[in-house]
């Protein structure tokens, strides 16, 4: 009879005061063969606060193929293994996700052992709708592929939550104004749990307004408003349409054709030259 399987546990750890940690959470890691981490050494300061001494392997976005082999082999030999994220639950834009993948395609056990999540504690906090929401997690670093995520997402009617680092915080506010409209509400989280936790309730424009003067700090969660209903008509008309489509539309409602694809650029929330080049790549000129 071949030996029992080991079981993944996924770890919601605290987002920033330690006191939110669970009690089933420190159970289960002082009781596991390993604890994978996205990061030893953070994790580290966690397990020595709770005076908790187990073998640690780092487990994160550059190493998830090796590792995750590694891992999914100790589990079936029959070792438990603790999954954890910097911070909050993992697997949700974390590699954990791949991880739990893996242990599924090979017959592994995979809990969740729940606890707190950064997006949904913003969500309660920014004061808008959270009965239909969406959690779109990290923006693209191409700005092409950033600023056509925001044009799909624009007329959902459902409150959005991002997630995104400092130093790229100024520029998603403007593709998001772009995107959006300035008018847009936004609620801006950071130091969540924290002894300096910072709830930002304003709108895009105002947000704009207010990091042009002040340099953001910390890990964002950004929630923004859906779009209203009775916005959502016609827009949606070019959606399907090819670029080509999408400009001649335009040339046929009267425009001059540099203006119909400074028009198509706005709808797409792309460069101009973008249309430009797609829409004589096409027509072959």
């Amino acid at each position: 009879m071949a030996d029992e399987k080991g079981t993944l546990y996924l770890c919601a750890t605290p987002i920033g005061n330690l006191g939110d940690v669970s009690a089933r959470c420190l159970e289960i890691l002082r009781s596991v063969d390993m604890i994978a981490a996205e990061d030893t050494r953070r994790t580290l300061q966690l397990l020595n606060h709770f005076g908790i001494a187990k073998p640690l392997t780092s487990y994160h976005e550059h190493n998830k193929r090796a590792k995750g082999e590694y891992i999914v082999k100790l589990l079936i030999e029959g070792k438990s293994i603790a999954q954890v994220s910097d911070a909050g639950t993992p697997a949700i834009s974390d590699p954990g996700e791949d991880l739990v993948r893996l242990c599924i395609d090979n017959g592994i056990t995979v809990t969740s052992v729940p606890g707190p999540v950064a997006a949904i504690n913003a969500l309660i906090l920014s004061g808008l709708p959270a009965k239909r929401y969406a959690f779109e997690g990290f923006l693209s670093v191409n700005k092409r592929h950033r600023r056509e995520h925001l044009q799909s997402v624009k007329n959902d009617t459902h409150t959005l939550i991002f997630y995104e680092a400092p130093h790229k915080l100024k520029a998603t506010i403007e593709d998001m104004r772009a995107a959006f409209g300035g008018g847009r509400r936004v609620a801006l989280a950071r130091e969540l749990t924290k002894l300096h936790e910072e709830i930002i309730r304003t709108t895009l424009d105002g947000a704009a307004e207010l990091y042009a003067e002040s340099a953001p700090r910390g890990e964002y969660v950004i929630v923004v408003e859906g779009a209203a209903e009775d916005t959502v008509t016609d827009e949606r008309f070019w959606t399907d349409m090819s670029v080509t489509e999408h400009v001649d539309k335009y040339i046929a409602d009267g425009m001059k054709k540099n203006d119909a694809i400074k028009a198509a650029a706005l709808d797409r929330g792309v460069p101009k030259r973008d249309i430009y080049n797609d829409y004589h790549k096409e027509v072959g000129i």
